[in-house]
């Protein structure tokens, strides 16, 4: 069965074929436009070079890919800073809990958060100010408990938190907690 990426790949393929440029001319073109709305660089396409609308739509979002800044290596790195560095040793341990549930979880940095998801978002781990992670989770159908608090005006995104202090709170409750929510992203 073929992939997206091999669709995609395909297309590109076609692209070259049909109006005889390789993508890196397309994207000199847009750079020398100037223009930088995905919307405008498709007009542009379509009414100066005579492109197809899907080809068009197609060039403009491979060299926005192209032109975008890398990644930076650690996601989470820019959230412990300052007051907070000294929580970045549970935030590890917290991911090498998550990594042992599977090699399909994807990491999203977020203004003030990191979100973790599967085929959706399950949980969030964000540290705070007052020397704590909050983990958020995202667990439909379960009442909140003890440590499994309701999440109330944390974050309407997540029906509960989980306050983590020290290594102590990552026990056997807190795993189960994350691996449900684990379970139901998937």
């Amino acid at each position: 069965m073929a992939t997206a990426e091999d669709g995609i790949a395909a297309q590109i393929r076609n692209i070259e074929a049909r109006y005889g440029r390789p993508m890196s001319d397309w994207f000199d073109v847009i750079a020398a436009s100037g223009l930088t709305k995905h919307t405008e660089v498709v007009a542009l396409l379509k009414s100066e070079h005579g492109l197809a609308h899907g080809a068009a739509h197609r060039i403009s979002l491979l060299s926005r890919e192209q032109a975008a800044p890398a990644p930076p290596a650690d996601p989470a790195g820019a959230l412990y800073t300052g007051k907070k560095a000294g929580l970045r040793p549970l935030h590890d341990q917290l991911m090498t809990v998550i990594g042992g549930f599977g090699s399909d979880v994807e990491t999203v940095p977020k203004k003030g958060y990191l979100s973790l998801r599967r085929r959706k978002q399950f949980a969030m781990i964000q540290p705070s100010g007052a020397g704590r992670i909050d983990l958020g989770l995202i667990l439909p159908g379960v009442a909140p408990e003890g440590r499994l608090e309701a999440s109330g005006s944390f974050n309407a995104l997540f029906t509960h938190r989980v306050r983590v202090t020290s290594a102590t709170d990552i026990d056997q409750a807190l795993v189960g907690w994350l691996r449900e929510a684990y379970l139901k992203a998937g």
